[in-house]
């Protein structure tokens, strides 16, 4: 059908089903016309020119409501306007409608004034800007008393409150023209006893202190929309940090939940569906896509700024491509809440009453379906029902929280028998634990609330600690992280939110004292593991330096440095899971680990680059790079590895830099480095993040930080020790620009191809490790790293069959070790070997950094993460592996004897 026939036929249908468009059509006959001959976008531009002609205000404004409800309404009854198109146009009339009423009001008490220091917040479908035919407009007046204009003697309050009350007369004040919008300010804090306007600062506190959880999804869709509108910005600015929560609050979504639930039990006719269906309340409908949209931006958008959208079309769009929902979830929601939106209209602009229910009478449902197009009711009723149940079992799914009446119990026997059953092995302990908590003699668990989230979690709690291999182990240590807690609160509310984290808490308790450690001093940790990807392996380098860079608008270097520790962390924390989940291969985690310290190396690099050269400026035709050795250059890190580096410049040593404090070539880059060292380093308030070890330099740590690159390649060439060549078997460039990466590389390549004097390389390999072996002996029998046979060992056969055969340079240890068994310069049965040694080091680091046998519990683990069969497999291929590393070091030790 063409433009011409659809709008012919929507008038038709408006004029046949819908009283309220047929008075409209009689009183604005031209708009009428306008649409027959020339079209919609004409009627539009004419209802707005014939509200411009009227002087009075609060008549245009009425009159320019009704040409655009008419207006709109047959566009969108002909098909030619979608959804968007017609809440749009519904928003910014009720966003032109405050703007001209604000001017007014301010004009009409202080004449000659600019409209300023007054502004309007836009919330819920107003601040999406999802207004529908008949909305209700939910603003918050905010004041800025220092430049609000006012009369003489007049308090700010008094004045701002006047202008408030004018504003909302000109907009829900009816007359024979009808009225603009209803207007609601019950959003406002406190509104039985703060006045409608409020002060910016008074705001600005309450939001920072006092408002409560559902205040903070509210603000989710808030935006400013009228007034001055930079005041309005800044109060947003102002309190983002409170909406948009990195360590979540999950009260705000138990109160959103409760929420729907309140609204499901108070409105319980409309939650069945059929005629008296409530579209806008009832199960599967169109709260429920709000709502099921505005958790998941509370849960993820601290992190993901890209989440921040108001609209709820927005949102599901913006989680489906971040992958926080799945793309057909992502679907059915939009295209069900277009759905609804669309009838709700339907509903309402047959007599302009502001309804969400299908009619429950017969002759009136099927009045709405065929203003809609279809036949009758029944065709109506089923074009709704796939998709309120589809919605409904969706949203179901989120909120299934179990029953919340089940508690453990008060009486001491008869919950020490249940911690029993649930499998503590000694009940009294852990029912000691579980008083001391209850008693508030804790910190942490001093108030009501705290308590009463306690008790909601401690059931799922307890029987996921029972079901972990040490439950009173986990127990205990459950208890360290909650009396480091200032409050237990979110701690509980997680819990309660994601009870399939209980499981995972406890493995963690059980297995991974160093996950433990860390979740004692941070325990928002938790957050990271609710998205189903945190048990992914790690993304790029390139990914994840994407990911660490996203800072909020206007951060600051010291923001920016908690924002990527608190990153990186979580990251890292990951990571460990995915290794007592046995969701990931110790090698790969260690190659993930590795990636990650690369990202955050490239990211607070350029940070601190930058925040160096405001001072200072650059070194023309100079730069910085930095080269990583060790596990870092070989890309296979554990979680508690230092970062091994080495500060290279490129350029003339003699240069000196352009900013307003001038500084020497070498002066500038010690110092930089120094930045760029601490800013890796230094503990923030986010933590701390990693140890920084720059002793691999040349000249040691009697050398300055940073060299030049030539510098570099001269040290290389005339000074260095055998241990440095040895060193750089495993260097690689982890930060600098593709040019300087490439020089680096060249240059670390050519140094280790230089013919040496096999005598005097392998006597100084045996003659310092004899000397480490001295010095730093193995901490206990599982220290795979220094033990006897262990990866030391394997590294020294590894770099001085490199060195002495100028051949199997490659950073990565696995691939020097093949390219170098392949050539017959290694036995083959060392590639298995590496494998198991670097297999148990990277898990071993997290369940038993002790060096000791892990305990009894955790044995299992570490066999299948290192993939063996169980513990006794695993200490008979460690007996070999060993074996394999010790003959092979032992055949290279025979060649010192055979050379010299």
């Amino acid at each position: 059908m063409d433009a011409t026939h659809a709008i012919a036929d929507a008038l038709t249908r408006a004029e046949e089903h819908a009283p309220f468009l047929r008075l409209m059509l009689e009183r604005h006959s031209e708009l009428a016309n306008a649409m027959r001959d020339k079209g919609i976008g004409a009627a539009l531009a004419l209802a707005r020119t014939n509200a411009a002609a009227e002087p009075d205000v609060a008549r245009a404004l009425r009159i320019e409501r009704q040409g655009l409800a008419l207006t709109l309404a047959i566009g969108d009854l002909a098909g030619l306007l979608s959804f968007e198109e017609v809440v749009t146009h519904l928003s910014d009339l009720a966003d032109r409608a405050l703007d001209r009423a604000i001017t007014a009001a301010i004009a009409e008490r202080t004449p000659g004034e600019e409209p300023r220091g007054f502004a309007v917040l836009a919330l819920g479908k107003h601040g999406s800007r999802e207004l529908n035919y008949s909305s209700d407009i939910d603003p918050i007046l905010i004041f800025d008393p220092e430049t609000l204009p006012r009369r003489a003697r007049e308090e700010p309050v008094e004045a701002a409150v006047r202008i408030g009350r004018r504003v909302v007369e000109l907009l829900q004040a009816r007359d024979a023209d009808g009225y603009v919008f209803r207007v609601d300010l019950r959003l406002r804090p406190s509104p039985e006893a703060t006045p409608i306007a409020l002060p910016l600062n008074a705001a600005i506190s309450y939001y920072e202190s006092s408002a409560l959880p559902w205040e903070r999804a509210a603000f989710i869709r808030a935006r400013a929309c009228a007034g001055d509108i930079a005041l309005g910005t800044q109060f947003l600015d102002a309190i983002r940090p409170f909406v948009w929560r990195r360590g979540l609050d999950y009260g705000a979504i138990s109160e959103i939940r409760g929420i729907s639930r309140r609204i499901r039990d108070h409105h319980a006719r409309g939650q069945i569906f059929g005629p008296g269906y409530d579209l806008k309340r009832g199960r599967g409908g169109i709260r429920e896509v709000e709502f099921f949209a505005q958790i998941h931006q509370l849960i993820y958008g601290g992190r993901e700024t890209e989440l921040r959208v108001p609209a709820t079309l927005d949102a599901l769009a913006a989680l489906g491509a971040a992958g926080r929902i799945e793309r057909d979830v992502e679907d059915v929601l939009a295209t069900s809440y277009r759905l609804y939106r669309t009838i709700e209209h339907r509903l309402q602009m047959v007599d302009d009453q502001q309804t969400h229910s299908l009619p429950r009478d017969a002759a009136a449902l099927d009045n709405v379906a065929r203003l809609h197009g279809l036949d009758d009711g029944r065709a109506l009723i089923d074009l709704l029902s796939g998709p309120v149940e589809t919605v409904g079992r969706i949203y179901d799914h989120l909120d299934d929280d179990g029953d919340e009446t089940r508690r453990l119990p008060g009486d001491v026997d008869l919950l020490e028998r249940q911690l029993a059953e649930a499998g503590f092995a000694d009940a009294q302990a852990a029912l000691a634990r579980i008083q001391k908590w209850r008693n508030g003699s804790i910190r942490a668990l001093r108030t009501d609330t705290a308590r009463s989230a306690l008790e909601g979690v401690l059931p799922g709690l307890i029987t996921a600690l029972g079901h972990s291999p040490d439950p009173n182990g986990a127990l205990n240590r459950l208890d360290d992280i909650i009396h480091r807690l200032p409050s237990a609160i979110n701690l509980f509310r997680l819990l309660d939110a994601r009870p399939a984290l209980a499981r995972l808490l406890g493995d963690i308790l059980s297995y991974a004292p160093a996950l433990a450690e860390q979740l004692g001093r941070r325990p928002e940790l938790l957050d990271g593991l609710i998205d189903a990807t945190a048990l992914d392996a790690a993304p790029s380098v390139e990914q994840l330096a994407a990911e660490f860079a996203r800072v909020e608008r206007g951060a600051d270097y010291q923001q920016m440095l908690d924002s990527v520790r608190q990153k990186v962390n979580e990251r890292r924390f990951a990571m460990g899971v995915q290794i007592v989940e046995g969701a990931g291969d110790p090698l790969e985690v260690a190659a993930g680990y590795a990636r990650v310290a690369e990202a955050a190396i490239n990211v607070l690099a350029d940070a601190a680059i930058a925040e160096f050269e405001t001072a200072h400026g650059r070194v023309p035709d100079s730069e910085m790079a930095i080269i990583g050795l060790g596990r870092l250059g070989g890309g296979a890190l554990t979680h508690a590895s230092d970062l091994d580096l080495i500060y290279v410049f490129t350029g003339s040593h003699e240069a000196e830099s352009d900013g307003p404090k001038r500084l020497g070539a070498v002066q500038y880059y010690n110092r930089l480095a120094q930045r760029i060292s601490a800013a890796l380093s230094v503990p923030t308030a986010s933590g701390p993040l990693y140890e920084v070890d720059t002793r691999l330099r040349p000249s040691g740590a009697q050398g300055p930080l940073a060299v030049s690159l030539t510098g570099f390649e001269r040290y290389q060439r005339e000074s260095a020790w055998t241990w440095e060549h040895m060193a750089l078997c495993r260097a690689r460039p982890v930060f600098g620009s593709k040019n300087a990466r490439a020089a680096l590389a060249a240059s670390i390549a050519d140094i280790l191809d230089r013919p040496r004097d096999a005598a005097k390389l392998l006597a100084d390999a045996v003659s310092m490790r004899a000397e480490m072996a001295r010095h730093k002996p193995a901490c206990g029998p599982f220290d795979v790293k220094l033990i006897e046979g262990g990866l030391v060992d394997l590294e020294f056969c590894v770099h001085t069959t490199q060195l002495r055969n100028r051949t199997g340079f490659d950073t990565r240890l696995a691939r020097a070790i093949d390219a170098l068994t392949t050539a017959g310069h290694l036995p083959a049965e060392l590639t298995d070997a590496y494998e198991l040694l670097a297999r148990m080091l990277v898990t071993l680091r997290l369940v038993s950094p002790s060096c000791d046998a892990p305990e009894e519990a955790t044995r299992r683990l570490v066999a299948r993460a290192c993939r063996q069969e169980n513990w006794d497999a695993l200490l008979d291929a460690y007996a070999a592996a060993r074996a394999t590393v010790t003959q092979s070091w032992q055949r290279v030790v025979a060649e010192t004897e055979e050379v010299s």
